[in-house]
């Protein structure tokens, strides 16, 4: 019987060309680099004409504050606009007692001194709620290309460990799967802001609030990877 050249090999090696598959796996606790607030501007007024007004008033101001930080706000978006009737509980046809207006804007920033400052002077504006900060990564962070080669590295070890407590060693690497490096917090918006949870206030006192003092919320970066190796045949003699 002859076996054609275009025979896959045995999926599980042979007896003298084993096969060894493990997984590594990295954890890596890194500083964040950027972190990203929510900015909900809001308006109300008894007629659609006032309230359209006042909110784009007020989100001029906001717009301008926020660009007075140069380039330390890497981004600035617009999220959403809406501006609606409320009407009446009570009596008969469909009469509108005022119109609610909002807008939604989302900053990104990489500066962390500026950060604290901004959040606080934006939640000192009318009718003005803040909420974050979420802490992040970038997609092209170094972090994620560590913790990969140290997943791949952990591989390596712990095959060459298996392979050594048969008497054998590392012949080749037959195949690296990776699973993917991922940051608990992702990138976009995390599910646990850190630091400011919500803000909103008037603007009634004559004097500035001082900055807030947030903490940045460390990240952690996770890789794995399958890896197969084949060895040499073990000595099961001993």
């Amino acid at each position: 019987m002859t076996t054609d050249a275009s025979t896959p090999a045995a999926p599980y090696g042979t007896p003298d060309t084993p096969r060894v598959a493990v997984r590594g796996e990295a954890r890596l606790v890194v500083d964040p680099e950027i972190a990203r607030i929510g900015i909900a501007i809001s308006a109300r007024g008894t007629d659609r004409r006032t309230a359209l007004d006042d909110l784009t008033r007020r989100n001029a101001e906001v717009l301008a504050l926020i660009k007075t930080y140069g380039d330390s706000v890497e981004k600035l978006e617009t999220g959403s606009f809406s501006i609606s009737p409320e009407l009446t509980r009570h009596g008969r046809g469909e009469r509108v007692r005022a119109y609610h207006g909002s807008v939604h804007l989302n900053a990104e920033l990489a500066d962390f001194t500026a950060l604290g400052e901004l959040t606080t002077r934006l939640a000192d504006l009318d009718l003005t709620h803040v909420t974050g900060p979420w802490w992040a990564l970038r997609p092209d962070s170094p972090a994620h290309g560590d913790a990969r080669r140290q997943a791949v590295r952990e591989a390596v070890q712990r095959a060459r460990e298996y392979a050594g407590a048969l008497g054998a060693h590392l012949a080749a690497l037959v195949e690296l799967a990776d699973l993917g490096a991922e940051s608990s917090a992702g990138y976009g918006m995390p599910a646990a802001p850190g630091g400011l949870r919500g803000m909103s206030y008037g603007s009634a006192e004559a004097t500035e609030a001082p900055a807030l003092d947030l903490e940045p919320q460390r990240q952690t970066v996770y890789a794995q990877v399958n890896a197969r190796f084949t060895m040499t045949p073990p000595d099961l003699t001993s």
